[in-house]
């Protein structure tokens, strides 16, 4: 059974960096896509950015040109590159594991909480 611990969320500036980590255990993790997704009270979950095992990548129009999903396979461990942080990014984010090597995210991590404020 899969499981995924998340890692990297905290305070940070508006302007600033922070970089999520996924370590990812159980299963074969390359064979399969992952994604990050966030959630603010109140709101539906949402997906931020995914990457195929293939290695393609997609983001919502909100963190296109700012945030950078990646993968290292050899250390079972999906990665948020986050840039130019605004207010709005902040939320409680989710790593999740693909059923298919192209999507259907219904593994989920514990999430870890990123707030953006000065």
């Amino acid at each position: 059974q899969v499981q995924l611990v998340e890692s990297g969320g905290g305070l940070v500036q508006p302007g600033g960096s922070l970089r999520l980590s996924c370590k990812s255990t159980g299963g074969i993790f390359s064979v399969y896509a992952m994604a990050w997704y966030r959630q603010v009270p109140g709101k539906e979950r949402e997906l931020v950015a995914f990457i195929t095992a293939r290695s393609r990548t997609g983001y919502d129009d909100s963190v296109k040109g700012r945030f950078t999903i990646s993968r290292d396979n050899s250390q079972r461990t999906l990665y948020l590159q986050m840039n130019s942080v605004k207010s709005e990014d902040t939320a409680v984010y989710y790593c999740s594991r693909g059923n298919t090597d192209e999507g259907d995210f219904t593994n989920w991590g514990q999430g870890t909480q990123v707030t953006v404020s000065s």
